[in-house]
């Protein structure tokens, strides 16, 4: 074992942050963008999943999504981010209308961290040769720069450089995450859309996921739109919750204002029904090292319409 890694092959604390000071000036230092949602409605086939949704998300901010399954949020997620295309309405990204095609700069822009790392993480190649091969597709560096920056992002997802000759299946859960978020950080978005992602992972290694955008927003300036069905991580790591209930936003504050004094009575009877709630205010301390997931199952998405 190198000096500097703990037993589950994680950089140590003091050695990842020191690595990570030295990545973030490699990695992009673009403001976040300001999200515009205007009265969009989609679905599948004749079945509508999404009712005339709104909201608006400030850069730099943070804005989690929250709701029971089928309540349409997943839906939301894949039309913002160009993977579903609305039947009416429309999405502005600094005040720029993004066409139903995307163009390779609006894609680029919006990136999605999903419930399961293998749906950005192909379980065929190493770790590096996802993130090189990125870097090729959109020419953002030169071929003797690649690894360089491959390894860059290792460090800023707190991963050891090592990780790199690993294939996605070689990782614990908590390690093919990050490896997913690095994935998505490789084309220097501006809007990062999590959808779930730490579900499918242990309570520890949640945590330290979690911790890990709320520090990656500060760092670099990312505009980060959240999707959960877990009160407790949308309390943690946003500013700003939305409520969604049958497709449709019935609610929409600032997070301790959701919290406390929340005006919709489906929020009402939603945050009575969480388990446990964490105390108020304060991010989720990363834990020392990433603990095995517990399986490899991939969760289904959570808005398939009705059958």
């Amino acid at each position: 074992m190198s000096a500097g890694m703990n037993g589950d092959g994680a950089e140590t604390r003091s050695d990842a942050e020191a690595a990570a000071g030295a990545a973030s000036t490699g990695a992009s230092t673009s403001a976040g963008a300001a999200l515009e949602v205007r009265g969009i409605s989609a679905g599948y086939g004749r079945t509508r999943v999404l009712h005339d949704v709104s909201l608006d998300l400030p850069a730099g901010g943070s804005l989690g999504i929250v709701g029971e399954s089928g309540s349409g949020k997943t839906t939301l997620a894949r039309v913002i981010a160009g993977e579903h295309a609305p039947e009416s309405g429309e999405i502005l990204l600094d005040g720029e209308a993004l066409t139903r095609r995307r163009t390779s700069a609006q894609r680029r822009a919006i990136q999605v961290v999903h419930q399961d790392p293998y749906s950005s993480l192909n379980p065929r190649l190493r770790i590096g040769s996802v993130l090189t091969e990125l870097l090729a597709v959109h020419r953002l560096r030169p071929r003797a720069e690649r690894r360089a920056r491959a390894e860059e992002l290792m460090r800023l997802v707190s991963l050891p450089v090592e990780a790199l000759d690993a294939f996605p299946g070689q990782l614990s859960g908590g390690q093919r995450q990050r490896a997913a978020i690095a994935r998505a950080l490789a084309v220097e978005p501006r809007l990062l859309v999590a959808d779930e992602p730490t579900s499918a992972l242990d309570v520890t290694v949640q945590a330290t996921v979690l911790a890990l955008l709320d520090d990656l927003r500060e760092r670099l300036g990312l505009t980060i739109l959240l999707i959960s069905h877990d009160l407790a991580v949308v309390h943690h790591l946003t500013e700003r919750v939305g409520v969604m209930r049958d497709g449709r936003l019935v609610e929409l504050a600032g997070t301790d204002e959701v919290f406390r004094r929340p005006t919709d009575p489906y929020t009402r009877r939603l945050l009575a029904s969480a388990p446990r709630l964490a105390p108020a205010a304060g991010r989720v301390p990363p834990p020392d090292d990433d603990a095995p997931s517990r399986s490899d199952d991939r969760p289904a998405p959570d808005d398939r319409p009705p059958t």
